[in-house]
């Protein structure tokens, strides 16, 4: 047994900050591993070479700068991770390996009003689906990232008043969703995961402070403070969308008056629009509509990305966050959105932060909650997960 303070003790602690490093960049050269870890390039160079003769990561030629250099990501055996994105309208599953690599991916509608017990029933067919398809066996999978549109209480697991889903407050995912497969499940609530898809796959690779913002049914962020998802002690940060704009304002879900989300969520916008264009659209028609000209659209849009544009012009204020990064339905409307949004910003964020601050689109457009549930596995398993899979000897001189 190691004892803290101990050689094996230390060798292991770097070991597992270089796996770290390695599984939540997918790739990354020797001096880059240096650089992120804090450790001699020597070290780096030991640890490496003993993974690399494990098979738990595999070392490839490369140029960094102009230089030649060696990269060096985890192996496709080191291990399965399966993403489960519960949305407002549709169910969608992933499975990854640690290196990265999506090996299977499905969405498929789901009513909102479906009850919890049909909506787990259906993640676990298309998991089972998913994994066969992949050609890999469940005793493979490390772990299960889980979102869910609402917040996630940190003491019990269980599904806020909030969510987007009624028929599923109080309801712990996490569990119920291990129950039924048989795996760990990570959890954590739609927006946070759309913030780490974009940190490690998207809009935000290589920040260490940024704010995802999803616009959709409702309205909901994702924070990074110093490279990790900050959610609060009680779950709840980030709901940028009950910041209250007008007090005498629409009632809200969550039972306060004039709530952002009231102004900018799909229900709201719809509704302006309906009367005028004699039927009921979607949020994704009147982005189309804007886009092709339509005035009554375009104008909506705005408005909304004036509102948005006041909500992160107070999230500037208290964080200083160095990107904020759009999602959701009303994210595919570009500029007509985005534009708006920079223009509220500059008016009310001190313009010290606002000069620091870019706002951009997401690149990841709907599969950034499922993509983030993979690398929420990645971020949450224990860090000799990887280890774990390498051989009998690797794992001996560890």
């Amino acid at each position: 047994m190691d004892t803290p303070g101990s050689q094996s003790s230390l060798h292991r602690a770097n070991l597992e900050r270089v796996l770290r490093a390695v599984r939540m960049a997918g790739s990354l050269t020797q001096a880059e591993i240096a650089r992120t870890t804090g450790l001699s390039a020597a070290t780096v160079s030991n640890i490496v070479r003993e993974l690399k003769e494990s098979g738990t990561v595999v070392v490839a030629d490369t140029s960094s700068g102009g230089r030649r250099a060696r990269s060096v990501s985890l192996s496709g055996d080191a291990g399965i991770v399966v993403g489960v994105d519960f949305g407002h309208s549709h169910l969608r599953v992933a499975v990854g390996n640690l290196a990265h690599r999506v090996l299977a991916e499905e969405s498929e509608p789901m009513n909102v009003d479906v009850s919890a017990e049909q909506g787990f029933a259906r993640a676990e067919a298309l998991v089972e689906r998913l994994l066969e398809q992949a050609g890999f066996r469940p005793d493979k999978v490390i772990g299960v990232g889980l979102g869910v549109p609402g917040p996630i209480d940190v003491e019990t697991g269980a599904l806020g008043s909030t969510a987007i889903l009624p028929g599923w407050t109080g309801i712990a995912p996490g569990r119920e969703l291990s129950q039924r497969l048989g795996m760990p499940v990570h959890v954590d609530n739609d927006a946070n995961l759309g913030a780490l898809g974009e940190l490690v796959w998207g809009a935000g690779r290589g920040l260490a402070d940024l704010a995802y913002i999803k616009v959709a049914s409702g309205v909901g962020s994702g924070l990074v403070i110093n490279g990790q998802i900050y959610r609060g002690p009680g779950g709840t940060a980030g709901e940028i969308g009950h910041i209250t704009l007008d007090e005498s304002g629409p009632v809200c879900r969550c039972g306060n008056r004039g709530c952002l989300e009231t102004f900018v969520g799909s229900r709201y916008l719809l509704n302006l629009l309906n009367a005028s264009h004699q039927r009921e659209l979607t949020l994704s028609e009147v982005v189309r509509l804007a886009q092709q000209g339509d005035l009554g659209c375009r104008r909506v849009i705005a408005d909304a990305g004036r509102q948005i544009g006041t909500g992160v012009a107070t999230l500037c204020n208290l964080l200083n966050p160095r990107r904020v990064i759009l999602g959701g339905d009303l994210a595919e409307a570009g500029e007509l959105v985005l534009s708006p949004i920079r223009d509220s910003v500059a008016r009310y964020a001190i313009p010290s932060a606002a000069r620091q601050l870019s706002i951009v689109p997401g690149t990841l457009g709907g599969r950034a909650e499922v993509l983030g549930a993979l690398a929420l596995v990645m971020s949450e398993m224990g860090e000799t997960g990887a280890i774990g899979h390498a051989s009998p000897a690797a794992a001996a001189r560890a």
